[in-house]
């Protein structure tokens, strides 16, 4: 299994241009790279930079991270998603990342699950149309707060199921699938090829509907079974990647190259009990 780096865990005091450097330093074969300091590093350099090494480096890019809030958008603001597609996958070209993370939209209000699904499926599949011109596959990801309008492992591999459509699929994180108590038997049933994306953290002893990013955990570290996610991941025959995602203000505050360093060590103690490390 790859091991990747999620840019969110250094959010506060990096930029793209030193996560490359350390987390090329550190051995890392993949990364995540989020769209807000994606357009940073393009104010003071080209793409051309970022291919380039890319091209020399053994780290790759795997994901951009993400299309926020798809759903419900008035015209203005799906107009705007739409224009941050483009863009990613105009990128993506450039240096061979074909994914992007898509998150379904907060505080919808009174809609219903079946609306909720409705609207899912056809913003993704509006979205698809265009990501599939650059051959770009997108991942949908399950937020687990209450306040998410798609907040378990089960909602959404039943939206992507009924989509049906190779080029989407889904984000796997621990921390969500944990927080509002995802089931594990539908991880069991589910198809491996559905899962793009495979987050890793842990988290504090909080109840059901309770956690926030804020209470991220160094995998190993945390309450959440590990173990478990990891073994039925196994079984089902998932064995692509592991990207390493926190938002843990505390670690923002370490130094850069610690943060990286230890993110890479955590999820290596952890995830290599049922996998192999490439």
């Amino acid at each position: 299994m790859k091991i990747c780096f999620n840019q969110a865990t250094t959010m506060k005091n990096s930029n793209l241009e030193k996560d490359l450097k350390y987390c090329e330093k550190a051995g890392y074969e993949l990364l995540e790279i989020r769209l807000d300091k994606l357009r940073d590093y393009l104010q003071e350099h080209s793409l051309a930079d970022l291919a380039d090494f890319f091209k020399k480096n053994r780290i790759k890019p795997y994901a951009f991270n993400a299309l926020e809030f798809i759903t419900f958008r008035d015209e203005e603001g799906y107009q705007q998603i739409k224009d941050d597609l483009k863009f990613l996958c105009e990128v993506g070209e450039k240096i061979n990342c074909k994914k992007i993370v898509v998150v379904p939209t907060f505080d919808v209000g009174d809609y219903t699950k079946s609306e909720i699904k409705e609207e899912s499926v056809r913003v993704l599949n509006d979205l698809a149309d265009t990501a599939e011109k650059y051959g770009v596959k997108l991942a949908y990801e399950f937020v687990g707060y209450p306040n998410c309008s798609v907040n378990t492992f089960g909602q959404t591999y039943d939206i992507i199921e009924t989509l049906d459509r190779e080029s989407v699929g889904l984000v796997l994180d621990c921390f969500h699938f944990h927080a509002m108590g995802s089931r594990i038997e539908d991880l069991k049933n589910a198809d491996p090829e559905k899962i793009f994306i495979f987050h890793i953290d842990d988290a504090e002893d909080l109840p059901v509907g309770a956690l926030r990013d804020d209470k991220r955990l160094w995998p190993g570290e945390g309450t959440i079974d590990l173990d478990l996610i990891l073994k039925t991941l196994k079984e089902i025959g998932y064995k692509e990647m592991v990207s390493v995602e926190l938002f843990r203000p505390e670690y923002w505050d370490w130094d850069i190259e610690k943060t990286i360093i230890t993110a890479k060590e955590t999820t290596e103690e952890v995830v290599g009990k049922y996998f192999e490390i490439e």
